[in-house]
């Protein structure tokens, strides 16, 4: 009877993972187009986002299903980093600015991409350093933010041009583990949005 059990728990589980691939299938957007304008599929875009470090497959669906595949709607990754709330708030009230907690944002990406950075802070990568860094000053909760941002723009990037290859240090290839360039953390007003003029970061 618990083999019976197991064996139609099994087919169940196989028959979600079928429905899941057939709705990620449905997802489309320019981001899905490379550079000589190929088309990626978003099987493909989830297994470059499998790559960064504490992002496995079930996340990197996730992923995809909370922020899509098309990276137009955000014009640079501070963009992205802003609507999901990744960012401290800056209240303003007359002269003075005040730095607040970063909003609610959508609970689903928020809580996926916590996990990922908890994950990748035990990792010996850039994020993992990053972490080890932040978590000296500024403890744990505020370090494990940083990270899930950085993973957020490593994201934005990987989307956005599916063409550029990317190695460990998430960097361009060719680019050592001291020079590859450093995510720059966005900030957002509670009464504005990030100006479509901010020039892009590079994780």
């Amino acid at each position: 009877m618990l083999l019976t059990t197991v064996d139609h728990l099994t087919a169940q589980i196989a028959e979600l993972d079928r429905l899941i691939g057939q709705t990620l299938e449905q997802l489309t957007g320019a981001a899905g187009t490379g550079a000589d304008g190929t088309g990626h599929s978003v099987h493909e875009l989830a297994e470059r986002l499998d790559a960064i470090p504490g992002v496995g497959p079930t996340t990197a669906q996730i992923i995809l299903a909370d922020i899509g595949t098309d990276m137009s709607r955000f014009p640079t990754p501070e963009h992205l980093v802003s609507w999901a709330k990744l960012c401290p708030r800056t209240i303003q009230s007359g002269a003075k600015n005040t730095a607040d907690a970063a909003g609610k944002g959508n609970p689903w990406l928020k809580g996926v991409l916590g996990e990922a950075a908890t994950s990748a802070a035990r990792t010996d990568t850039f994020l993992g350093a990053r972490y080890r860094r932040i978590v000296k000053c500024r403890g744990h909760p505020k370090a494990v933010v940083a990270v899930a941002r950085s993973i957020l723009v490593i994201t934005w990037h990987l989307l956005n041009d599916p063409d550029t290859a990317y190695h460990r240090t998430w960097g361009p290839t060719g680019t050592s583990a001291t020079s590859a360039p450093r995510a720059r953390p966005a900030t957002s007003s509670a009464s504005s949005r990030p100006s479509a003029t901010t020039s892009p970061s590079h994780p």
